[in-house]
């Protein structure tokens, strides 16, 4: 294996180099948001497809590589948003020569890939962040200090169907956000899990729905769908004494709780609380956040571990899933 080459974090007043390795419908945005960033130089973008390629970096006056390797000896960090099959292929160098990162979710296509990139990140002692961008959407952080002992999580995630991501079914792709942040918000082993899908445009499954019981009582019912006529994006938390319900989309937060009767009044009454919230485009948050980590050296909050707990309960519920269709 080649020899790490860590590069350490950025001194004050210099510009982090940050490449992107893909700049399909995500990276794209990925490169416009570092570009915008007062801390970064966006050194290079790499994509198979050199027109594309040469298009956004044009757009933000830096270089254009047919081959991501290019970028090697010449960034800091990379985001690497190259479609999931090749994420192993386009990570290996950079890991190789302790180039922090940013692996969009999922990490790899199995679990046994994605953790040797995790343990190949771990020996190059460097930042490795996966994708998870919901974890940095205002209205889930908001949800995320608040919510003590969940005892029942309801997600959607629904949409209409975008030709994107087709490698993959809905779990790897959309479910595996909400799985990520029930289990952050449960915090307990999971006891058993059953959950059932269908393929209805692509060759994977499409619509999926799954049950997780948790080993201290907690349930949560997560469905995501790729293929619905309605845009729905939502978690319903119910807590001791009351519930939480945030749109994920608007970001906003809602408390609903029992206030006291007053006078004479025989029962308590329902109340509904909006949070305030000041909201933020989420792949900004995160972004922002990747730069900093790498600038100060501090752990992600989505680590390699994180990822790879996710992935192995979205290999779960698609096992089930399976099963279910023999």
């Amino acid at each position: 294996m080649t020899a790490v080459t860590h590069i350490p974090p950025k001194g004050d007043g210099e510009k982090l180099r940050v490449g992107v390795a893909g700049v399909g419908y995500l990276g794209r945005i990925h490169a416009r948001i570092y570009a915008s960033l007062p801390d970064v130089e966006l050194v290079g973008v790499a994509d198979v497809n050199e027109k594309a390629a040469h298009e956004i970096a044009q757009q933000h006056g830096c270089r254009a590589y047919a081959d991501a390797r290019e970028l090697l000896g010449k960034v800091d960090a990379v985001s690497i948003v190259v479609p999931t099959v090749y994420h192993s292929e386009v990570a290996r160098p950079f890991l190789e020569h302790g180039v922090h990162m940013l692996m969009e979710k999922p990490i790899a296509p199995t679990y046994e890939e994605s953790a040797e990139l995790v343990k190949l990140a771990e020996r190059a002692g460097i930042i490795f962040q996966v994708g998870h961008l919901e974890r940095f959407n205002a209205g889930v952080m908001a949800l995320a200090e608040r919510v003590r002992n969940p005892r029942f999580i309801e997600v959607h995630r629904i949409g209409p169907f975008v030709a994107r991501a087709t490698d993959v079914d809905v779990v790897t792709d959309l479910m595996i956000h909400d799985i990520d942040i029930v289990l952050s918000l449960v915090k307990s082993d999971i006891k058993s899990v059953a959950a059932t899908g269908i393929a209805v445009i692509t060759n994977h499954v499409d619509i999926a729905n799954a049950r997780i019981e948790f080993e201290n009582g907690a349930v949560a019912n997560v469905t995501a769908s790729r293929v619905s006529n309605k845009k729905m994006r939502r978690i319903r938390v119910f807590g001791d004494h009351q519930y939480y319900g945030l749109d994920y989309a608007d970001q906003k937060l809602e408390v609903v709780h029992a206030r006291p009767g007053e006078g004479d009044a025989e029962w308590p009454t329902i109340v509904t609380e909006s949070v305030s919230i000041t909201p933020r485009p989420p792949l900004d948050a995160e972004l922002d956040y990747f730069v900093k980590a790498v600038r100060t050296n501090t752990p992600p909050v989505v680590n390699g571990h994180v990822g790879l707990e996710a992935l192995r309960v979205a290999h779960l519920v698609k096992e089930k899933i399976s099963a279910c269709t023999r």
